[in-house]
């Protein structure tokens, strides 16, 4: 019997340097070790908490995996890691982040990492791409599905469909 394949959502966000190159670049990374399903357009928004930064680039890929979510926590960071990320505060400006927003139907709670992503909620940058490509996924904790929880937030005028350049 072989290992289970997983559905898992990842959001990347980049707001140093080539902020479209950082994220192909993760993409390019995540490529040689998941199987990427879907992936949202690119938006363009607002930095959320510490606003005196860069604005993001932001989009959120749909991968199978039969990575546990300790080892899926690992290859991110690796690749962060890779990119140029390295330790500071959660919202200060970074080459690459990337988070795991849902790992199937699975809750997760460790010192390490929690999944659904407990922000993921309440921000748009992360529901408006990823209502995009999976607008009927349920949130495992809320019951909600994305498209729901994007109805919900008040905030989404920071988010733009980005065009490049």
């Amino acid at each position: 019997m072989g290992v289970e394949t997983i559905t898992a959502y990842l959001g990347l966000g980049s707001n140093l340097g080539d902020r479209q190159a950082n994220l192909d670049r993760a993409l390019a990374f995540l490529s040689q070790r998941l199987r990427a399903e879907k992936v949202s357009s690119v938006y363009d928004s607002e930095p959320v908490g510490n606003v005196e930064q860069p604005r993001f680039l932001n989009l959120v890929c749909q991968v199978n995996t039969n990575l546990s979510p300790t080892a899926l926590l690992a290859l991110v960071k690796g690749i962060e890691n890779k990119l140029g990320r390295w330790g500071g505060a959660s919202d200060a400006p970074r080459t690459i982040d990337i988070d795991i927003l849902l790992y199937g139907d699975q809750v997760v709670k460790t010192p390490e990492l929690v999944i659904p992503h407990p922000r993921m909620t309440k921000r748009a940058f992360v529901l408006v791409p990823l209502a995009e490509i999976a607008p009927d996924v349920v949130h495992p904790v809320s019951g909600k599905t994305a498209k729901e929880l994007l109805k919900a937030v008040k905030e989404v005028q920071g988010v733009f469909k980005w065009e490049g350049g």
